[in-house]
Order: structure tokens, then sequence, then C-alpha cells
């Protein structure tokens, strides 16, 4: 045989084992390839022709790679592209409560058991760049509620744009996730908040350990009366609302801290459709501040202006964490009167809440804050996972929280009676009673994460409340226990 055939018979045994190789051994194949070539046993141009092939199969195994689909669960059942660059997830959360109250305080209240929240959705990114998220809540107050729906763009990082239905911009309390919140209920403050509404934002961090936010919002929430599709003429007035904040520690690079302050404010015109206040109990039993409608909207009264400035704060080193915020609502009404048969004059409602928090089995507040607020998962040193084998601790939490909520600025005429008809209070002059206009309450909780998707709650509620000059309290305290058992994905 001479040398060229014998040269081809090793050519193509060569090429059959290189195309026949692992794409693990590219490396050591092209070393042989070379290592053939210098010996001379292939020449440059039939080593060119391999190398050519080969070059071929590894871009058609790379393109194949990328448009691989991967399933997996990372905090949800989540579908990824090989290169990274889309990815969908599906997620939900449930939250089984039970709730019990002190008898002799406020006995128009039942213990009872309920689907807190029961959340189903699916949320993704598309070229690294594309957000987006649908949730249902079917344990909404109207049977199920869409509650997110929006598309988010991530050209650039200091300056994205989001539009659909989310939450406004305003408190670092609200804006946290339900799954992750220190107690099993937010405190009085966000329920003068402005939250899920339906508008448009941009957003970003221009700098190291800074966030910012605007958007422009319909002003009267989801799901509400004729505005489920946007076609109440009425509501003709919408909502601006921003939000700053700034992480000092991250400024420093302290990894373990966070020193947290920022500040929001929300202007809305004509938002007739608020009925009127209803202020519940952190203990989510009875009504507290709970007044008036609003006056009818009318050649004379174009409705009011809500104005609301909010402040916040928070100390996070290590396990324990300090957190505050302050919130002033200003209702400037266009009528002499907010309220019928009310008093005349704009009415504030002031409110805050300092919290204290610790984590006793040492884990780290910092690693669970991002974005401007504390709302990642948080994950136990050592998981409680007995048909794993694994009998660590979990994660334990104890905190307490007192809330303060002033709306004395509402007088006896603008409110009505916070309990209705109780059948321990005599039917006669109910009407003069329990018109409560300012509240606190002292929260002491207890927590238990075994796995990083479980946690089991327990809290104690105590909550006072003062009537209106004029009035007279008949019962002013609620005493509560809340129990809550969560898995969320």
């Amino acid at each position: 045989m001479n040398s060229n055939k014998l040269r081809g018979v090793i050519a193509a045994v060569a090429g059959a084992m290189l195309f026949n190789a692992m794409p693990a051994m590219a490396d050591s194949t092209d070393d042989i390839l070379n290592a053939l070539i210098a010996k001379g046993v292939l020449t440059e141009e039939e080593g060119a022709l391999l190398q050519k092939g080969r070059t071929g199969e590894k871009e058609a195994a790379a393109k194949k790679k990328e448009s691989a689909i991967s399933t997996s669960f990372k905090d949800g059942i989540v579908f990824e592209s090989g290169d990274k660059k889309h990815k969908v997830s599906v997620n939900g959360r449930a939250q089984a409560d039970y709730r019990s109250f002190s008898d002799d305080l406020t006995n128009n209240q039942t213990d009872t058991w309920d689907i807190r929240r029961a959340y189903l959705g699916v949320k993704g990114t598309f070229y690294d760049t594309y957000d987006f998220e649908v949730t249902y809540n079917g344990a909404g107050s109207t049977g199920s509620d869409l509650l997110y729906a929006y598309f988010n763009a991530r050209w650039w990082e200091q300056a994205q744009f989001k539009i659909g239905q989310f939450k406004q911009p305003f408190s670092m309390e609200e804006l946290g996730s339900s799954r992750f919140i220190n107690f099993t209920e937010r405190s009085l403050l966000t329920q003068l908040v402005p939250a899920v509404d339906r508008g448009a934002q941009i957003h970003g961090a221009p700098f190291k350990g800074t966030t910012y936010a605007l958007g422009y919002f319909n002003g009267v929430g989801i799901n509400r009366g004729t505005n489920v599709n946007d076609n109440n003429i009425l509501a003709d007035g919408k909502s601006v609302t921003g939000r700053a904040t700034v992480n000092i520690a991250e400024l420093m690079d302290q990894k373990d801290a966070v020193y947290h302050i920022g500040a929001a404010y929300s202007s809305t015109t004509d938002t007739d459709l608020t009925n009127a206040i209803d202020i519940r109990t952190e203990g989510r039993g009875t009504s507290t501040v709970k007044t008036n409608t609003f006056s009818t909207i009318g050649t004379a009264n174009s409705g009011y202006d809500l104005k609301r400035t909010g402040l916040e704060g928070a100390v996070a080193y290590g396990p324990v964490k300090v957190q505050g915020e302050w919130l002033k609502a200003k209702f400037e009404a266009d009528a002499p009167a907010l309220l019928a048969g009310g008093t005349t004059g704009d009415k504030d409602i002031t409110a805050w809440y300092a919290a204290v928090n610790w984590m006793i089995t040492g884990e780290n507040y910092a690693d669970v804050y991002k974005g401007g607020m504390f709302g990642g998962r948080m994950k136990p040193k050592n998981n409680f996972d007995p048909k794993a084998g694994k009998w660590g601790t979990g994660a334990w939490e104890i905190g307490a929280r007192y809330s303060k909520l002033d709306a004395s600025d509402f007088k006896a005429a603008d409110l009505v009676n916070a309990y209705g008809v109780n059948p321990a209070i005599p039917a006669a002059g109910t009407a003069a009673q329990n018109r409560f206009n300012e509240v606190d309450a002292w929260t002491i909780g207890l927590k238990w994460i075994p796995s990083p998707n479980v946690r089991f709650m327990a809290n104690y509620v105590t909550t006072n409340m003062d009537c209106a000059a004029g009035v007279v309290c008949t019962e002013d305290k609620e005493k509560a226990v809340n129990l809550r058992a969560q898995l969320d994905f």
C-alpha cells in the first residue's frame, strides 16, 4: 500500500474517531489532530479538512445546547433555555390562618379558619431583557381576582419601564411580598398607602445602593366597581406616586448590614370611588376608624385630593433588624365637607410603626434585602427535614411591633359606630357609641421556617381604640391570636 493510500486510511480512521469523540474531549481531540499533522501522518490539507468538520460539529452542538429547554425547581417550577436568556416559572403560595378573639372584649368577632391567600401565577424573562408576571388570587374578597399583570422592559438597569397592574411605589412594608413579612399581617399604616393599581412607571437603580420609582396610575385600585375595565367616566382623576431609597451600608461595602432610608409621595385626585374610610385591626378583627360615606359628587363637588407622604428607615446587622415607617394622609375636599353630614375642612390621618426582629438561629437579614426592601427568602442555616435525614432546627425568629394611627381630625359627626349593632350593647343609643378616631396596637410574633419554602407563624395582637369627644366607648379593646401555616414556591 502506497503512502498516499495509507494516509487516506489513517485520515478516515482519525476522522471517524474525531467525529465520534465525546464533546467533553474536544480539546484532547484537537491536540491529537495537531500531533498527527506534526508527525506527518496527515497533511495540513487533510488536517484542515478534518478540523473544518470538527468546527461544524462544535457549532451545531452549541446551537442545540442554546435552544434546549431545561426544567428545574428554583423556588418555583422553572423552564429555562440553554443560553440562560429565556426563563418562565410557575409560582404559587397558600396561607391557611386561624384567628381567635377575646370574647369578653369583642364578642361580635368569632374565631375562624381562613384561607388568607391562594396565589397561582406565571412570570418570566425573554432575551434577558423583557419581564412579565400574571398572578391570580383564588382567595380574593370577590372570588378569584387578577392581582398582578405587568410587562417590564430592562433595557437599562438605571431606567426600566413597567406597565400593567402592580404595586405603586410606596412603603417598604407594603412593597415587600406577603410571603416574607415579619408578622401575619402588615401594620395599621399600610391600610392608608396606595397599593396595587393599573398604570405605568419608570424605575431603576441609578447608583450603587440607591433605587427610585415614579409612576402614573388610575388611583382607584384593582378590581373595584365599574373601574374593572377602566370605563368609569366619573373617576377622571389619576394618581402620581414616587419613591426613592438609599442603603448606606451598600455604599460602604458592608455586606452583613443594611442602613436603609427612604421617602415616598403620592398625589391622587377625584378618587370618588372610595366610599368611606374603614381601618381594620392588625388582628384582622373588627373595624376601628370608620367614617361616613364621602360627599356625593355633583356640580358643587368634584371630589377631593388625597396627598400622602411617607418616610421609612431600617437598620439591620446580622440577625437583628429594626424597622419603622411614618405616613401622613391629607384629604382635601372640593366641597365644604369631605364626608356626608360631617364637619367642614380638610382632614389628616397620621400613622407610624416601629418593629424589632431577631433571627435567634443566626440568619442574616442583609441576605434578604434587595432593591430597597426586605423581600427575599430567608434560608435556614440548617433545614428541618426528617424525611431526608436532616434534623436541623430550621430558622427561628421573634419580633415585636408597635403601631399608632391618629385620625382625631375626624370628629363624632364624621364617624359611624365601628362595631355596628353589637348584641352586648343595648339597642338604645348605639349610634352614639364606639366612634373611634385613634388606635394603637402591640404585636408579638414567633416564626419558624423549617425549610426555605415553608413557614409557621404565631402572633398575639392587642389593640386599644379611643373614641371621639362626646362619644361613649362601650368596648375599646381587642385581643387576638393569629396562627398561620404557609407554603410557597
